[in-house]
């Protein structure tokens, strides 16, 4: 296929005539019913991201939730998701739609379902496996159940993850987007024996496999009660009208906000291999009703694992807008892109050609993400943050023992930027992947190659300003076992979380090895071979302040010193503290 120069989306819901429009007729909505229906959706989608974590099998779903769940119309457009990982959630429609591509819906039968995870096919990074379930009322489809979970391996060069893959292919199996049916294909059939010989940990990829359809069977349970409840009818057009009451929600945002065009540019530190700044830019264009997000002038794919296919970048270019633009309130839906263009040169970082390696894209992404916010700074500077750690710290430590391999995989957090109403938060994910921590007791429960020593906030990592960043975390294991692998990639290591307005940087990100007496220095994305006795530790970045150090209220500068937060040295230097006799 010919690679055309540039990609754009408008991202809107399908058109056309609907699976099942038939039984939808002209039905009117009672207001009533559309209030009981349009939060039971909701809390379908949310039960079903629940019903996704409690099933899974692996640590990353169990315990860090890198897992989404969402309902889809009949056409494939967003209704009502779980609020998990935003990273997941803005392009399952566009991803959902790459599947019928290959398959029409009016072809599907019940029992059959889509299946993707192709970063050329629609999908993100091959480890975030998308499965869409059809939900029947009779001879009619009348809805999708959605999930996508992170797995925690599914091939490639290297256990947990290849940061030095030379192409897509290197990092894992690769499912283009399909059409299967689960009994035939799935209970023990050739597509489940297919994934669990590619892969080093089938218990738990397989089980995490069966997690994502339990969820995609809870949420089928529910709308078909619903229907039973209300009438087919009655149900879709309260779909229809979730997602036309968030357009209508956005498009008023959007009219308060004075038109014009406001750049904003971020970079990762670097590839991997070289030391240049990989830099991206956005172009935001606010013009009435509609905004256009243009990332012309952003850098050349690279040869690493850095690249962030396109359904990534319309991801995380969502999860900005939303964040800066709109109320909490409003449903993340189709209703919400349908004002929302986004463009992007083919061949470049942010929408790679066709082998490029794409495992970390999420580096990328929060660029994007800093970018948009950058530019919004320019016009909404209430409404946006400052730079935080944003970056995924991801840590794959593995052994293969005498009883296979032991996969362990981590996204750690650190400091968000301070805003304009309050402090960062202090080590948490960050915006896109917003995955909880591992837990202590279930690292133990799970491996015996490693041992988590320490865990914790860092001091002074927080940029100072008004208000100030949130604190970095840091990370520490004690190896247990020789042969253990790690792989990691990670950023803010060259460049530090920007302030805004006045605030001053976060700290930057490092990772170190204690071996012997000696550190050994860690680059941001890197794999090495550990030694029994090793000790690992991650320290992540500190988001930027916002705001002036000077405008800082004494009394927050006092609590930060007396909980440890900032040192009273850094206190005195930033905001002339004075410690009290």
């Amino acid at each position: 296929m010919q690679e055309r120069s540039s990609q754009s989306a408008k991202l809107t819901a399908t058109g056309g005539a609907t699976v099942g429009e038939a039984d939808a007729g002209a039905a009117s909505l009672d207001p009533v019913d559309y209030a009981v229906i349009s939060h039971a959706l909701i809390a379908i989608a949310r039960e079903m991201g629940t019903k996704l974590v409690r099933s899974s099998y692996s640590n990353i779903v169990r315990e860090a939730q890198d897992a989404s769940a969402a309902l889809f119309d009949a056409q494939g457009n967003v209704v009502a998701q779980a609020e998990l990982i935003p990273m997941h959630l803005g392009s399952m429609s566009e991803i959902f739609r790459a599947c019928v591509e290959h398959c029409p819906i009016e072809a599907l039968t019940p029992g059959d379902f889509y299946i993707n995870n192709d970063p050329y096919g629609g999908g993100q990074h091959l480890q975030d496996v998308f499965i869409f379930s059809p939900i029947f009322v009779g001879q009619h489809i009348i809805a999708f159940a959605g999930t996508v979970a992170h797995h925690l391996d599914l091939g490639g060069g290297n256990p947990g993850m290849t940061p030095d893959a030379v192409d897509v292919h290197a990092e894992g199996l690769i499912i283009p987007p399909s059409r299967y049916t689960y009994a035939r294909d799935w209970m023990g059939g050739p597509l489940e024996r297919l994934v669990a010989a590619n892969v080093r940990v089938p218990a738990q990829t397989i089980g995490d496999f069966y997690a994502q359809f339990a969820a995609n069977a809870i949420g089928t349970a529910r709308i078909e009660e619903l229907a039973a409840r209300y009438g087919t009818a009655t149900l879709i057009a309260a779909m229809r009208e979730l997602m036309n009451y968030s357009e209508r929600r956005f498009r008023a945002a959007l009219r308060a906000i004075p038109d014009g065009t406001y750049h904003g540019e971020d970079a990762v530190d670097d590839d991997g291999i070289g030391d240049e700044k990989l830099l991206v830019r956005a172009a935001v264009t606010i013009a009435g009703e509609h905004i256009a997000v243009d990332y012309s002038g952003t850098c050349p794919q690279v040869r690493r694992n850095l690249n962030c296919p396109w359904a990534s970048t319309v991801s995380a270019t969502l999860a900005a807008i939303k964040s800066a633009l709109t109320s909490p309130d409003i449903p993340f839906n189709e209703g919400f892109k349908r004002p929302i263009d986004v463009a992007a040169p083919k061949g470049t970082l942010v929408n790679p050609n066709y082998p490029a390696p794409v495992r970390a894209r999420l580096l990328p992404a929060y660029r994007c993400f800093n970018a948009v916010l950058k530019a919004l700074a320019q016009v909404v500077p209430d409404q946006v943050i400052a730079g935080g750690n944003d970056s995924t710290h991801a840590l794959a430590i593995s052994h293969l023992g005498p009883n296979g391999y032991r996969v362990y995989l981590e996204i750690c957090g650190g400091g968000f930027g301070g805003g304009p109403r309050r402090d960062g938060c202090d080590g948490v994910d960050s915006p896109l992947s917003n995955c909880t921590n591992i837990p202590v007791e279930a690292t133990d429960m799970d491996f015996e190659h490693f041992r988590v020593i320490g865990y914790g906030l860092i001091p002074d990592t927080g940029g100072p300003g008004k208000h100030r960043g949130g604190l970095g975390l840091f990370r520490r294991f004690l190896i247990l076992k020789d042969g253990a692998n790690f792989a990691t990639y990670t950023d803010r290591v060259r460049l530090a979380p920007y302030g805004l307005f006045g605030g001053g940087e976060g700290s930057h990100t490092r990772i170190e090895i204690e071996r012997a007496g000696a550190v050994i220095k860690l680059k941001s994305k890197d794999r090495v071979d550990l030694k029994a006795g090793d000790i690992l530790t991650l320290y992540s970045s500190g988001g930027g302040g916002f705001g002036r150090a000077c405008e800082r209220d004494p009394r927050l500068v006092a609590d930060d010193v007396a909980q440890g937060y900032v040192t009273p040295a850094a206190a005195a230097t930033f905001y002339g503290w004075t410690e009290r006799p």
